[in-house]
């Protein structure tokens, strides 16, 4: 597996990626309402591509396909966080939180901070993020539960 930053011309895969992380990990956790309502069918692509450009995530290949990507802003928070639905339980959102860590030393940021999903709340809480809040977005008119975590960073001064 190697990791690298987003190129153009990746946002079919990234949304390959985010659409099988949801509908086939997060439904576990989730109503297929809630789902559907998350990760629709007919989700604009072009949007969707528009905001990924924006995140500039990283990327992790393995075997030439994209299997994962994840982002951290330059405040600290990460937008999105998916490991394709195909490929779990393999060491990719390990691989990306590393980066992650990485870029915010790099940025010396103090705090990182996500909306997490059900699902992804076990591995934050293993990379030491801790619960701030519960959070109730509603998308599509169905409420998605999630939970702000945070983990404080310490760096070499």
């Amino acid at each position: 597996m190697r990791i690298r930053r987003f190129r153009a011309g990746d946002e079919p895969a990234l949304l390959r990626v985010h659409f099988t992380a949801i509908h086939g990990i997060a439904s576990r956790d989730y109503t297929p309402e809630q789902i559907e309502a998350w990760a629709p069918e007919d989700l604009d692509a072009e949007l969707w591509a528009e905001r990924v450009r924006g995140i500039d995530p990283f990327v992790v290949e393995h075997d030439d396909e994209i299997v994962g990507y994840a982002d951290v802003q330059p405040s600290g928070y990460i937008d999105q966080f998916f490991v394709s639905g195909t490929h779990p339980r393999r060491g990719i959102g390990t691989l990306l939180m590393e980066r992650i860590h990485e870029e915010a030393q790099a940025l010396c940021l103090v705090e990182l901070t996500s909306d997490v999903s059900r699902t992804a709340e076990p591995f934050f809480a293993r990379h030491g993020f801790r619960m701030v809040e519960r959070r109730f977005p509603v998308r599509r008119g169905v409420t998605i539960p999630k939970a702000l975590m945070s983990k404080k960073l310490k760096h070499a001064g």
